[in-house]
């Protein structure tokens, strides 16, 4: 069974009411939101990625997600994070997101290849990125 605690980082993920669908519960393109929501906060808060003026950017190149659980407005979900492999200029980031009794409605990961922004070859992690996505290896 996972457990919120298996992941280094955890973060607290307000849905809006917008994410609801028809049915009544979050829409599960929204899922991939939250997870890029939780990577990209680390990344820019804690590891220094800046998004507008940086030269290294991460590219999504592979992702997925089981559901397992709905989640709805307005519902709190708390989000776990840890990487499950640190490459030279590749990151897969593995993510689960809990609902407020704790339990796993949604488990997914996705890969970044970092790129040279002037022209998208891929390129190593920045070192002070690299530092803080090595506190989340799991």
């Amino acid at each position: 069974m996972t457990t919120l605690a298996q992941y280094p980082l955890q973060q607290l993920v307000q849905t809006r009411w917008h994410d609801n669908d028809i049915y009544g519960h979050v829409n599960n393109v929204v899922y991939y939101s939250y997870f890029d929501s939780v990577v990209n906060r680390y990344l820019i808060e804690e590891g220094g990625l800046d998004i507008h003026n940086g030269e290294v950017v991460g590219f999504v190149v592979e992702s997925q997600c089981k559901y397992l659980k709905p989640l709805a407005y307005p519902e709190p979900v708390m989000a776990g994070l840890r990487v499950g492999k640190l490459g030279n200029s590749s990151v897969r980031y593995e993510l689960g997101l809990f609902n407020a009794e704790g339990e796993l409605c949604a488990q997914g990961y996705f890969i970044h290849v970092f790129v040279n922004k002037a022209n998208n070859t891929p390129t190593p992690i920045p070192e002070g990125i690299r530092r803080k996505m090595a506190l989340l290896v799991i």
